[in-house]
């Protein structure tokens, strides 16, 4: 099982198909992933533990426990954890590649490689 640490807490993989992949993310209180966009894959978020802060385009929305939402390819998005327990979510990730370098960051508060 693919594991990974990252500024903003870490990920599991759960399971892996060609054109699907399953994620645990969990993000530490009051941190975010960086501001992105995927190219090949969309990619369906939900919550099970804590709230989610989802920039989805230029609208900000809160997705609570047992609620989802949906990332189009394409669309600039970004997870982002406003309380005091850890969020953990559920992703589901679907396209044609699931590569972690098709990552396009346009913001990142850990200035990590990439950003533009």
């Amino acid at each position: 099982m693919e594991k990974g640490d990252r500024p903003w807490g870490s990920y599991t993989v759960l399971e892996e198909n060609r054109n699907y992949k399953i994620k645990r993310i969990e993000v530490s209180p009051g941190h975010r992933l960086s501001l992105q966009m995927h190219h090949h894959r969309s990619e369906h978020w939900i919550v099970v533990s804590g709230t989610a802060k989802v920039t989805c385009r230029e609208r900000e929305f809160i997705v609570n426990v047992n609620e989802s939402t949906f990332i189009p390819m394409g669309t600039v998005h970004r997870l982002e954890n406003p309380g005091i327990i850890p969020l953990t979510i559920i992703e589901v990730q679907s396209g044609e590649y699931l590569g972690e370098d098709d990552i396009v960051r346009l913001s990142d508060d850990y200035q990590r490689s990439g950003t533009q």
